[in-house]
């Protein structure tokens, strides 16, 4: 690994000196991939230009792939991987003017996971793609760098683009503002577009749209933008236009529960879930939640309307459900005649909701598994679609299976991806059930270290099953308790505040109040 790292300059210097026409046409590009390890390994840290950074895929399985975009077209004459232990035997180099339909420029067979430097190459397109076929480790695949050396179509391009015009903006929130504009024009194309707030560049985005989020409600802000080419030319600032948010909305207050009823009323005096309702009858919240396992054992309708229906059933016309792993034991079936509707709001087990400035996602970590494929999980692609559509200042999410856990069934590797995507895109709050206790962290990243840019996860599966015992908490957890209870969750358009009160009314844990990213 060392070697390596020691040999890549050597590299560069090589592909200068053989083709001395030839430019590094990668760096600082933009990239796609099929999987990546962890959010510390994401498809841009292999073409940073930094051999201490490196992109990994998900481990253990075939095939996976990463994508460059260059940008333009240009002629591709070499390609330098510089791998990291986790090697490809075989794998292929593929080129693409569309992102779409690739066609192979190079085939390794025998890799054996030191620097590759494939010269004498001859394509053309915009779009390099690594696709690795058998993997040398039993990881996934992983470079410090990959590195396009050739000669772009538009080589010497000195001219700017115009300057955009039109810019508007839509109805803006109490923290968000969309935006559009006229596009700009270049004597090879635009590849981009800079949005300036207060005369600072807040965002990029490929079209002549973009909703610019996590604003403070009545207050004005100054906008314009500028377009830029594949060549980094980049444009004169628009003429700007000044737009003030709106005033911010009342807070409001959600209840939520995960492993909530037990086969028993409230006639047996150890019955939990007949307790936990009136805690949220106390609440009178605007919404409620449920996290899974709403129904013990293998819920049949019969099971819900004798137990479930009697208890938390009085708040459902609010509620927005989740299925657990004991609702796919009958195959959903009791769960879905139960809740109707509600179950399948968007036609699956997962959607998304909104309430003032939260956009909550609900999800069904049940259809979780990790595929070997190139095609992902149907719910991953809705996942993505949706968190890039989002137009709410705050984000939470909740799904059964929690990605950390203290509690009988531990870490979930299972939600890693679920996890991942949601610390990517900034959420806030992420709700779990599954195992019978209550657990809060602090806010985490991608590898469960603290990081104030992460989620804030808490497990409340203590909505009446049977509880379960505790393991060691994490180095991250703020509370863990053996108790039943329910989470009173405290929202305003830019804020969020939790406590779960036990069964006796009292308050058990409260969090600090914790700002939306």
């Amino acid at each position: 690994m060392i070697a390596a790292v020691v040999l890549l300059p050597s590299a560069i210097a090589a592909a200068a000196t053989t083709q001395a026409a030839d430019v590094l046409l990668s760096q600082g590009k933009p990239v796609a991939t099929s999987t990546v390890e962890s959010s510390s390994y994401t498809g841009a840290k292999a073409v940073d230009g930094s051999t201490t950074t490196r992109w990994a895929s998900a481990e253990g399985s075939d095939p996976q792939w990463l994508r460059i975009d260059l940008g333009q077209p240009a002629t591709i004459h070499r390609v330098v991987l510089n791998w990291e232990a986790a090697y490809a035997k075989k794998y292929r180099i593929e080129v693409s003017d569309d992102g779409t339909t690739f066609t192979t420029a190079a085939t390794i067979d025998t890799g054996d996971g030191k620097i590759d430097d494939l010269g004498g190459l001859t394509a053309r397109g915009r779009f390099v793609r690594f696709v690795g076929l058998t993997r040398g480790t039993s990881y996934g695949y992983s470079f410090w760098e990959m590195q396009v050396f050739g000669t772009a179509d538009s080589s010497g391009d000195t001219q700017a683009p115009t300057t955009p015009a039109g810019l508007t903006a839509g109805t803006a929130t109490a923290t968000s503002v969309p935006l559009t504009w006229g596009a700009a024009t270049d004597n090879v194309g635009v590849t981009g577009y800079d949005i300036l707030r207060n005369g600072s560049a807040v965002a990029t985005s490929a079209t002549t749209s973009y909703t610019d989020t996590g604003l403070a409600p009545a207050t004005s802000y100054t906008y314009a933008v500028r377009a830029r080419d594949a060549a980094g030319n980049v444009s004169a600032a628009s003429t700007p236009i000044t737009v003030k948010t709106a005033a911010g909305s009342a807070g409001f207050v959600l209840a939520a529960a995960g492993d909530i009823a037990e086969q028993c009323t409230a006639s047996s005096s150890s019955c939990v879930h007949p307790k936990t309702a009136k805690l949220v009858e106390n609440m009178n919240p605007a919404a409620v939640i449920t996290m899974g396992d709403n129904q013990y054992d293998e819920p049949t309708l019969s099971d819900f309307k004798n137990y479930y229906d009697k208890t938390w059933g009085k708040f459902k016309s609010i509620t927005h459900p989740i299925p657990g792993n004991h609702e796919s034991y009958s195959g959903f079936t009791g769960y879905d005649q139960y809740f109707g509707a509600i179950a399948k709001p968007q036609g699956q087990r997962y959607y998304s909701w909104e309430m003032g400035n939260w956009h909550f996602i609900a999800l069904d970590s049940n259809d979780f598994v990790t595929h070997d494929e190139f095609a992902e999980p149907p719910q991953i692609t809705w996942l993505k679609q949706d968190l890039a559509n989002n137009k709410k200042g705050c984000v939470a999410a909740y799904y059964h299976h929690p990605r950390w856990s203290s509690g009988d069934h531990g870490d979930n590797t299972d939600s890693t991806e679920l996890w991942n995507l949601l610390v990517d895109n900034k959420a806030d709050l992420v709700l779990n059930g599954h195992d019978h206790d209550y657990e809060r962290f602090v806010p985490q990243n991608a590898d469960g270290k603290a990081d104030a840019n992460g989620p804030v996860e808490i497990v409340g599966g203590s909505g009446g099953a049977n509880l379960y015992d505790l393991s060691p908490a994490h180095p991250t957890t703020a509370k863990l308790l053996k108790t039943f209870g329910v989470l009173k969750l405290s929202m305003t358009d830019t804020t969020f505040q939790t406590q779960l009160i036990g069964v006796d009314g009292k308050v058990l844990d409260s969090s600090p109040t914790y700002t939306c990213h």
